[in-house]
């Protein structure tokens, strides 16, 4: 912070030509910083993914659009399952989804497996789910690496998880 220097008032007693400081906060650092911070937030907000390491497969299918919110199920290379992300036994997986989804069987879900993980492990979560009522379930998998120019166009980046949706929605 800087502290300018201007003129005392003339009075008795004051001798012309002194100063004294003027201290007031410089609030325009403040709102830079603030700004730059608001910036970085905003840029990396939307990198941010649900929390448990998942390894994914690859896929040559365009991600599907969607504009509502899905609920992601997780299941590691262990075979712990993860709604978002808290473990969740497969006995909890419908009462809890129930819960979170408030009954709503067009709830849009996503099935994230790791590729080292069992296909029955992931078939199973999937039934289960199924089971329940939810028809909008999809597998989650990640375009391979270097068939980006082999893709459609439209098609989106070599990171960017797409999705293969089991029920044709």
């Amino acid at each position: 912070m800087a502290a300018t220097l201007v003129p005392a008032a003339r009075g008795r007693g004051r001798k012309a030509g002194r100063y004294k400081p003027l201290s007031e906060i410089n609030v325009t650092p403040f709102v830079d910083v603030m700004l730059v911070l608001l910036i970085v937030f905003m840029v990396t907000a939307p990198l941010l993914t649900v929390g448990v390491p998942v390894d994914l497969p690859k896929t040559q299918a365009q991600s599907i659009a969607d504009p509502d919110e899905p609920l992601v199920i997780s299941v590691n290379s262990e075979g712990t399952i993860y709604i978002q992300d808290s473990p969740v036994d497969i006995g909890q997986l419908v009462p809890r989804l129930r819960a979170i989804t408030e009954s709503k069987p067009d709830t849009r879900i996503f099935v994230r497996g790791d590729r080292a993980i069992a296909y029955g492990r992931i078939m199973q979560v999937m039934g289960t789910v199924n089971t329940a009522g939810f028809q909008r379930v999809a597998l989650i998998a990640e375009l391979p690496k270097g068939d980006e120019a082999a893709a459609p166009a439209g098609a989106q980046a070599e990171d960017a998880p797409a999705a293969d949706d089991t029920q044709g929605n």
